[in-house]
């Protein structure tokens, strides 16, 4: 059986938010199974809580931001991202403050504090939202899809006018049955420019934005001493921020998304036009190993 996963035991980190600049506290703790993904902010005065679901994103300017139950929470997507990467399905989330912590720009934070306390199969199947026709959006020349797939695989190009980016991969694909989501995706880093610098955080975003969780360039070149950590870092980070956007949906796909400039807020439209239209998907469980596609049992060998 592909069964339900979360952690063994509570992980907390502490952090400042990329946009407000805050600094919060996060708290992983494990959750029963069918519980899903469950946000709480504790600092207001009568803790709040809601589990992810695509009508729940409210802003999508620069990262996914969530609402519900009279509580935000903003730039979701890395953290949501190393879930889905390590395939945990239930997991309450406490934060003390409004947006989770940026940390270094990437998801290989969450994925450490994920893998330090361990995941815990669960005795419940897991399960899948399996797209059975290919669903569109666009807007202008930005376009994503899904389409019909036996596992989970991502195709993703990128286009911006800029001398790093001309010398950089634009497109990537990846099937992570058969590639490592945590070793090709995870520690790629969010990127922004020198010059939008003042005009975002004259609109309250990007306050906590520093060379320490951030890629950032001036008109000519990657400004960060250090360089970047994949050849492709740019199109993995922009795979990366898909594939926690994705997850809001709040289970697995089993899909293949392909997509030409999309960002957080196309993901989201995608997101819910699947949704709303009850032809294009299905649910689907795999209670035995002889019905469990090949490319299951290699993504989630630990519970096949």
């Amino acid at each position: 059986m592909i069964r339900q996963r979360t952690i063994k035991a509570l992980v907390s980190t502490t952090g400042v938010g990329l946009h407000t600049g805050a600094r919060v506290r996060l708290t992983l703790r494990p959750a029963p199974v069918n519980s899903g993904i469950v946000f709480r902010r504790t600092d207001l005065p009568e803790p709040r809580e809601f589990a992810v679901a695509p009508e729940r994103v409210c802003d999508t300017r620069l990262c996914s931001a969530l609402e519900g139950n009279g509580a935000r929470v903003a730039t979701v997507e890395h953290l949501m991202s190393a879930l889905a990467g390590l395939g945990v399905d239930n997991l309450f989330i406490d934060l003390d403050g409004p947006e989770v912590p940026i940390l270094d720009g990437s998801a290989a934070p969450f994925v450490y504090l994920l893998q330090s306390t361990g995941i815990d199969s669960q005795n419940a199947a897991k399960r899948f939202i399996r797209v059975k026709r290919t669903v569109r959006v666009e807007e202008g020349d930005k376009w994503a899809e899904l389409s019909p797939r036996d596992g989970f695989a991502l195709t993703f190009r990128i286009d911006f006018d800029h001398p790093v980016f001309r010398r950089s991969a634009k497109e990537m694909r990846i099937d992570l049955a058969q590639q490592s989501y945590v070793s090709e995706v995870s520690r790629a880093r969010t990127f922004g420019f020198m010059n939008e610098v003042e005009y975002l955080r004259s609109h309250g975003l990007a306050l906590g934005g520093t060379l320490d969780n951030a890629i950032v360039m001036d008109e000519f070149r990657v400004l960060n001493s250090d360089g970047l950590r994949y050849a492709d870092e740019f199109v993995k980070h922009k795979v990366l921020d898909a594939v926690g956007d994705l997850y809001l949906v709040g289970h697995p796909l089993l899909a293949e998304f392909t997509a030409y400039k999309s960002g957080h807020g196309l993901n989201n439209k995608l997101l819910r036009a699947l949704m709303a239209d009850a032809s294009a998907w299905e649910w689907a469980t795999f209670e035995s190993e002889a019905e469990t596609p090949a490319s299951l049992l290699r993504l989630y060998p630990q519970t096949a």
